[in-house]
Formats: C-alpha cells, structure tokens, sequence
C-alpha cells in the first residue's frame, strides 16, 4: 500500500462515491444509446460531385464531421468504462449493507435533500431524536467506509 493512502480522507470519498452513484448508474444504463445517436448523427462518407464546384464551404466539412463524432463516441465509452469500474468498486459493497443503512445513506447523501431536510426524513421514519437520527447516518457511513476501503 502506498503511503499516500495514509492520507485519504476516506469518509469524504465514501460520501463523493455515494453521491456519485446515481450518476455513474445513468451513465452505464445509458450510454449504449448515446453512442447510438452519435454514430446515427454521424451518417457516412457522402460521394464527391463531378461538377467542380464544392457545395459547401469546407470541402472536408463531412470527414471533419465524422472525426469529431469518432472522438464523441471515444468519450463516451472512457466515461461508460470510467462508470463501470466504479459500479464493481461501490456496488459489492453498497449491497452488503442493511436496508435500513442504505436507507438512511440514500436520504442523507442520494436524494439530494439538504442534511436538515434529510435529517427530519429519518427522524420521522424511524420515530427517533435527532442525535439518534446522526448516530444511525454515522454508522451506517463508518460501515460503508470499512466495505470500501477495509480498516478505517
């Protein structure tokens, strides 16, 4: 292990990984119709006309078209593959928690309420005070932080 390892913040990473979840699922559902659009967007190479005229004003118009949309689908399948390698980092470890864990970490950190909004959210559904409520997020985002990153 290396020593800046040492140095990871590892609670604020576990909750920029969850965070980032929503996202990353999105992108891995999703992108297989994106570069489905641009390769459609794309067309192909169009015949020369034997006139001697060029119809448009860059005659290199649809091969500059072509290459961008190339680099189009590159960055979409570097984020597909950027997505799919977190899925297999987050998901093992998401799944092994509680429902009732996974629970309090999507409305704290997925959901995208505010904390106090998030906070009445639990109190309400489990009937608790608030330092319980932050007691429960705690834990469960410690246990998180363990499946993750092993030993705290």
């Amino acid at each position: 292990m290396h020593v800046s390892w040492s140095f990871l913040d590892k609670r604020q990473a576990t909750m920029d990984a969850i965070g980032a979840y929503n996202a990353m699922n999105f992108i891995v559902k999703h992108t297989a119709e994106d570069v489905q659009k641009v390769r459609e967007r794309m067309g192909g190479a169009t015949s020369p006309t034997l006139d001697g005229m060029p119809h448009t004003h860059d005659p290199l118009s649809r091969e500059n078209s072509l290459l961008s949309g190339i680099a189009e689908i590159d960055v979409l399948q570097e984020r597909y593959r950027q997505a799919v390698e977190y899925m297999d980092w987050f998901k093992p470890a998401w799944d092994q928690l509680t429902d009732d864990e996974r629970y309090v970490l999507d409305v704290f950190y997925m959901s995208g309420k505010e904390c106090k909004s998030g906070l009445a959210t639990i109190m309400e559904h489990y009937k608790i005070e608030r330092s319980s409520a932050y007691n429960r997020k705690n834990r469960s985002l410690e246990r998180l932080v363990t499946l993750l990153y092993g030993k705290a």
